[in-house]
């Protein structure tokens, strides 16, 4: 029986002893904080007056940053440009103790994301991406093929910007190497998600893929229907501040939000399935692991931007 309150500073050590590998779509995103103080002349819109900037890892990047903030052993690999940006993105996980494999493709800008950010709101993003080649692709699985076997555990984080064209090898592989594979998805094409050890879509991804519903009930028919129809272990679908609902073979388990205040949810899906794999990989059962990944997600979007949740925050 899974204990209702289950701590993380039981599973620290083991959680140190974990190899977890993840593999998506990196991005750098980019936050530029200033005042605002008038509205511009020349158009109806605020003029900020920037102060300071910051950078942090994005996408599958801050996947794998909560996974090493957790203490897991953590490896990274994906397709960048050759620019700053990469670099960037390198330096920044080197100091948060990723091992980062970064293929690189001159043909395709690193994915950027520019916040700009006035009196502690966002007021605009902006957007620089385009997909990478099929032949860095093709290197990219390849050495996700040789990182496999020493991993415990499998993470693929899709943001649908094209660096996870292969997924559906990438979850074969896994599960023919008897490693769980986990799946943060995107878009409405599930059916390349076919076979993977669990989903974590939110509630607006899920709603998409199989349209509305008028209760609990329903909802966990469609679960359980599309867990059936693509083969998954479990579908975890996180409800905001509603919380958490698991569904397996086992049926259906809704856990409450334990969210202290709601600041900002940009990346929570990041820290819920870094979170849910460091504990899979370090032993733990799937009802723990998510009751743990929820107390995480209540800490993290209390925090502006992509962040990450540290043990001490979860003890």
């Amino acid at each position: 029986m899974t204990a209702e309150n289950p701590r993380f500073s039981t599973w620290r050590t083991r959680v140190g002893r974990a190899r977890v590998l993840i593999a998506g779509d990196v991005m750098l995103d980019r936050y530029w904080f200033g005042d605002v103080e008038r509205i511009s002349p020349e158009a109806p819109v605020p003029v900020v007056k920037i102060a300071r900037s910051e950078e942090r890892p994005g996408g599958a990047a801050n996947v794998a940053r909560n996974a090493a903030a957790l203490g897991a052993r953590t490896t990274l690999v994906s397709a960048t440009g050759v620019d700053e940006a990469s670099s960037m993105l390198e330096k920044l996980l080197a100091a948060d103790n990723v091992h980062a494999s970064f293929h690189r493709d001159g043909g395709f800008p690193t994915t950027v994301k520019l916040r700009v950010i006035g009196r502690q709101q966002q007021l605009l993003r902006i957007d620089f991406e385009t997909a990478p080649s099929h032949e860095v692709l093709a290197t990219t699985l390849a050495e996700y093929e040789r990182l496999l076997a020493d991993s415990d555990l499998v993470i693929l984080s899709d943001y649908g910007k094209g660096g996870l064209t292969h997924i559906a090898k990438m979850i074969e592989r896994a599960r023919a190497a008897g490693k769980p594979a986990l799946v943060d998805p995107k878009g409405d094409d599930w059916a390349r998600y076919r076979g993977a050890t669990a989903i974590t879509p939110n509630r607006g991804e899920f709603r998409q893929v199989v349209g509305r519903w008028k209760d609990s009930d329903e909802m966990a028919r469609k679960a359980q229907q599309l867990r059936a129809e693509l083969d998954l272990d479990a579908l975890l679908v996180t409800r905001s501040e509603e919380g958490m609902s698991l569904y397996t073979a086992a049926g259906a388990d809704d856990i409450p939000a334990v969210a202290r205040e709601v600041y900002d949810v940009s990346g929570a899906g990041d820290t819920v399935i870094a979170t849910l794999g460091v504990l899979l990989a370090a032993g733990a059962d799937l009802g723990t692991a998510v009751r743990i990944a929820n107390q995480a997600a209540g800490v993290v979007v209390g925090k502006l931007g992509t962040a990450v949740v540290t043990p001490d925050e979860l003890a």
